[in-house]
């Protein structure tokens, strides 16, 4: 079956003008808190990481009528459905209709504050040089991943400069696949705007216009 990515929206048109809210306003529904806590307790007993569950979010069939904490609900939905943390009956109650299975961390409400401020660090020790140089012309890779990837569609193919290394970081599309870290050196890609919409023409208007892209070495090759 085709892995089908439903978040990946940037570069492309046809979604509407995009709308900012107010600073600060946070939430919509009382509802809303509640969800984040939920998703947040449960990451953090270390039942699935940050990638999976992103994989778990933008997947979702009817990811583009949902809103964005009905996204986040309906995924930690499906998590615990998978791995029998909680089972369909129970959701349908709204509470636990018989002993779960035991998680490796519990995130207490007094350690809420450190956890997230103190976040969960991707950088890795790595014996390797990295294969790409500071100002050095690559080019993203051009084929359709079939699994969760970080690279966007719209710089897919497309030519740009080495501006950053980062050192060797997790690497999301195998953490989301469940087959480990395995690290990689990480790359800030500067793209003229020119570059990626060349086609549609609207480049032209901002010839100064640039992108940046953090892509992990994989995606990139010599230009």
């Amino acid at each position: 079956m085709s892995y089908t990515s439903h978040a990946d929206l940037g570069g492309r048109a046809g979604y509407g003008a995009v709308v900012p809210e107010p600073e600060g306003e946070l939430f919509h529904a009382a509802w809303e808190p509640r969800s984040l806590a939920l998703s947040l307790a449960m990451g953090a007993t270390g039942s699935w990481n940050i990638d999976i569950g992103r994989s778990a979010r933008e997947t979702l069939p009817d990811y583009a009528r949902l809103s964005y904490y009905e996204i986040w609900t309906f995924a930690l939905q499906r998590l615990l459905e998978e791995r029998h943390l909680a089972d369909a009956d129970e959701i349908e109650a709204g509470h636990m209709l018989r002993p779960g299975p035991p998680v490796k961390r519990v995130l207490h409400a007094g350690d809420v504050q450190a956890v997230l401020a103190g976040g969960s660090p991707t950088l890795r020790p790595s014996t390797d040089s990295p294969r790409f140089d500071l100002g050095q012309r690559v080019r993203t890779m051009s084929t359709v991943a079939d699994h969760h990837t970080r690279l966007p569609g719209y710089v897919r193919g497309r030519e740009g400069v080495i501006e950053r290394i980062h050192g060797a970081h997790i690497f999301a599309d195998t953490h989301a696949q469940g087959l480990g870290e395995q690290p990689q050196f990480l790359y800030t890609v500067v793209f003229a705007g020119t570059e990626l919409w060349s086609e549609s023409g609207g480049a032209r208007d901002l010839p100064t216009l640039t992108v940046s892209v953090d892509a992990w070495e994989s995606y990139l090759e010599p230009a």
